[in-house]
């Protein structure tokens, strides 16, 4: 399958393909193996599940200079923009550098550099559409109503709500800011001078 919209994230530690790609590859759900672990960071403050995960073979280049290696995908049951996310394993693996400026990334291949270029226009479009995807996520209902059953997103009665406040470890003095209102005052090393 010839995969269009792929994004391909250096800040991630997974290599995620979306449930509607992988139905569209006519590749059933009992393929997938279970996932040990769950994972963090897609929905603020909550564990996000996978269905399984499963190996396939990518390749990228042309028929004369390809490479082709097996990655392991995560394959989640949300709506997403993209048909897969590349991250670091699959850099890893493919030994590829990316320009995000550019939207390229190169890879060594048999018979020279394989160089992967992307579209802005289709970078635009698509991030533009992952966005919409993540604002109605983050302000749904369901969203509301997972936070407050899902006991790691509510508050901790026995805890204060406030944001901690800065301790200083070494010691500190007092400098006035403003001389014609000495209540204006900083707090600073006490090795550092008042100017």
């Amino acid at each position: 399958m010839h995969m269009s919209k792929v994004l391909m994230d250096g800040g991630s530690s997974l290599n995620i393909l979306y449930i509607d790609t992988l139905e569209a590859m006519g590749i059933p759900q009992a393929c997938l193996r279970a996932s040990l672990f769950p994972f963090y960071a897609i929905l603020p403050g909550m564990k996000a599940y996978t269905l399984g995960n499963l190996d396939l073979p990518v390749t990228f280049g042309s028929r004369t200079n390809y490479h082709t290696e097996s990655l392991t995908f995560e394959v989640v049951d949300w709506k997403g923009a993209y048909h897969a996310i590349l991250g670091r394993p699959a850099y890893a693996k493919f030994m590829a550098v990316p320009n995000y400026t550019y939207l390229k990334f190169k890879l060594p291949g048999p018979n020279g550099v394989i160089t992967v270029s992307g579209s802005f226009e289709q970078d635009y479009v698509t991030s533009r559409e992952h966005f919409d995807l993540a604002t109605t996520a983050t302000n749904s209902a369901q969203l509301s109503q997972l936070c407050a059953t899902t006991a790691e997103c509510r508050p901790d009665p026995g805890k204060p709500s406030q944001a901690p406040t800065f301790v200083s470890t070494e010691e500190n003095k007092s400098v006035v800011v403003d001389d014609a209102d000495p209540s204006k005052m900083v707090q600073v090393g006490s090795q550092l001078s008042a100017k």
